[in-house]
């Protein structure tokens, strides 16, 4: 498996591609999976590694081999629009735009607080959220620009937080899950660029997907033990339509889930509660059955299903301080591979 630190050339970044027909014409099927890897707070040692899940080989560092910069400190997520891939880098409040094809450096955003994720509404506007300022950036792409700011500082609860992170959209809003010390689910109209509504669930709405019928699956930490602000941890099923909570599952106080995700059918959904759970968003049984378990050890820290063959992708950071681990699962949840990352591998984004 190719895993060095030498400067990357184009020869040594060609990525697989595959035509494939379908019913409704030909799609282009590329295997490349980027994996933020956020580093240590206040190290400045976040980095960036792409698999290609075809050949099944890893190249660590690529930001840094392509452009011979450091990334900085703490990347958070990694969104793809069109040919460019946004590294959000929270702690250094800024956003790398880079080509997906070669890593290069094209343009940055700047001037942000402490961001989190970047949501596309159009090809002229994203949504930048943001665990400090009390507001979500309202950017450019097409100039890397801030054009405004959403107030979602409404001076409400007993934290008066209002921190932004995920972003999923449904019809004309885009619901943002504010995790930091609060248990709302903002609600934002994308044609007014305004808080329109505000959701309750769990305290710490961590994660969230939206499935097939239209339900936003809200996984909330809870906070953790020892916290001025704990609670339940769970997991809370919204009508996206009516913005109305259907049904909340409580775990039992003390666990800390970190991640959930969906197939690309939007009809099974993942999340990580010390074992990986797996359950049918129309089951009964919402606290699912383990797909992939833990024997002791690991962090599950990171999930992801390939969009095309249902691949499960699992990171575990080990201790926060070493290279994390990978590890690729068939839908059936036999280990298909397992390759070294760098310093808390969180997420993955399929090109």
């Amino acid at each position: 498996m190719k895993d060095d630190m030498a400067p990357i050339t184009a020869f040594d970044i060609s990525h697989d591609v595959d035509t494939i027909s379908t019913d409704t014409g030909n799609v282009v099927r590329n295997y490349g999976v980027f994996i933020p890897c956020e580093g240590n707070f206040m190290y400045g040692n976040a980095s960036l590694s792409y698999y290609d899940s075809k050949k099944r080989t890893v190249e660590n560092q690529v930001f840094y081999r392509a452009n011979g910069i450091p990334l900085g400190d703490v990347l958070q997520s990694v969104t793809i629009n069109d040919t460019l891939a946004y590294l959000v880098v929270n702690n250094s409040g800024k956003i790398y735009a880079i080509s997906n094809n070669t890593f290069k450096y094209v343009n940055k955003i700047t001037g942000l607080t402490s961001p989190r994720f970047m949501y596309f509404v159009s090809p002229v506007k994203a949504y930048v959220s943001d665990m400090y300022s009390r507001s979500i950036y309202v950017v450019n792409p097409m100039t890397c620009m801030v054009d405004r700011t959403i107030d979602i500082n409404d001076g409400s609860g007993e934290y008066y937080r209002h921190s932004s992170e995920q972003m999923i959209a449904y019809g004309s809003y885009v619901f943002v899950n504010s995790w930091s010390y609060d248990d709302k689910i903002l609600v934002i109209n994308a044609n007014t660029d305004e808080l329109v509504s505000q959701i309750e669930v769990l305290k710490q709405p961590h994660r969230m997907v939206l499935d097939k019928n239209g339900k936003i699956w809200v996984l909330c930490d809870g906070g953790y033990q020892g916290s001025e602000y704990y609670g339940t941890p769970g997991l809370v099923k919204i009508d996206a339509a009516t913005q109305t909570v259907e049904r909340t599952f409580e775990f039992t106080i003390g666990d800390y889930p970190l991640e959930i995700t969906i197939n690309a059918t939007g009809d099974t959904i993942y999340y990580c509660n010390n074992h990986i759970y797996r359950f049918q968003v129309e089951s009964e049984n919402i606290a699912g059955n383990v797909f992939f378990s833990n024997p002791g050890g690991r962090l599950y820290y990171g999930l992801g299903v390939d969009p095309v063959n249902s691949d499960v992708y699992v990171a575990d950071a080990i201790d926060y301080m070493q290279s994390g681990v990978v590890y690729r699962l068939s839908a059936a949840g036999e280990q298909i591979d397992k390759f070294t990352v760098g310093i808390i591998p969180n997420g993955f984004c399929f090109r």
